[in-house]
């Protein structure tokens, strides 16, 4: 085989997810089993975006904090490819993957959750600093990112824990896409968002494919996943019963979104 013919070979999926499983124990409710992931098979490649719909407790949260590890699932495998090699997510030692956490995949929720008496442009910067970029360099990269979202630069240096819930939830954003690693998880991140700042950050998150990152979302409407997604998957009962593009899968799903 010529290099030519090599490099058409498609390049394995940046995430590769296989049998994944989640049980919860309800030690309040008389310790009975709860199964939040029953099997659950999924590929996500460099330069795509897909969106996980279905209705609320089919396992979309469940399955990105699995492979986040927010969650340590119960049976499976996530497996993170990189140029220097694979990465099994659930068999990492919490050390192990508090040091690839954020450089090689970062994970965005709908809340903020930063140190105290931090500000808001010092909390970007940092997420950049920690992704290797130079400390002057990230500053000016987190205000560029702070002014696309809107945030006022007035409140750039105020506590971030002061902050409403929609500015949160842009700062957030922007700690999570600033220099963003190959693989970004997003659940829900422009919940708390009002229509013009809902637009700018849909604006920014699309931008993210474009430039490589893999991207696994939850969105809580329709519209978000047609703009963005190259691929849903349905969950139900904690598995993925329908796969395919936006245009092929959105039509019937009014109304279980959420």
């Amino acid at each position: 085989m010529n290099s030519q013919q090599q490099d058409a070979q498609p390049r394995p999926p940046v995430l590769s997810v296989r049998g994944l499983r989640k049980h919860f124990v309800l030690h309040n409710v008389d310790g009975r089993n709860v199964n939040g992931l029953n099997g659950v098979d999924l590929d996500v490649s460099a330069g795509e975006h897909v969106a996980l719909a279905g209705s609320s407790g089919a396992g979309k949260s469940t399955l990105l904090k699995c492979i986040y590890r927010t969650y340590l699932p119960s049976a499976g495998t996530a497996t993170l490819r990189s140029p220097t090699g694979e990465v099994e997510l659930t068999a990492l030692a919490d050390a192990e993957l508090a040091g690839i956490r954020g450089r090689q995949f970062g994970y965005v929720s709908q809340f903020l959750r930063a140190e105290p008496r931090r500000g808001a442009l010092d909390i970007v910067a940092r997420a950049g600093v920690a992704r290797g970029m130079d400390r002057a360099v990230a500053t000016e990269a987190a205000a560029v990112s702070l002014r696309r979202l809107n945030v006022d630069e007035s409140l750039w240096d105020v506590f971030a824990s002061v902050l409403s819930g929609g500015e949160k939830q842009r700062v957030n954003l922007a700690a999570g896409t600033i220099s963003p690693p190959q693989l970004l998880l997003l659940d829900e991140p422009v919940s708390a968002l009002d229509p013009a700042n809902r637009e700018a950050a849909l604006e920014l998150i699309s931008d993210l494919t474009s430039h490589g990152v893999a991207v696994l979302a939850v969105f809580h409407d329709l519209d978000a996943m047609a703009r963005l997604a190259s691929r849903v998957e349905v969950m139900r009962d904690g598995r993925i019963v329908e796969s395919g593009p936006p245009g092929e899968v959105l039509h019937h799903l009014e109304g279980v979104a959420r």
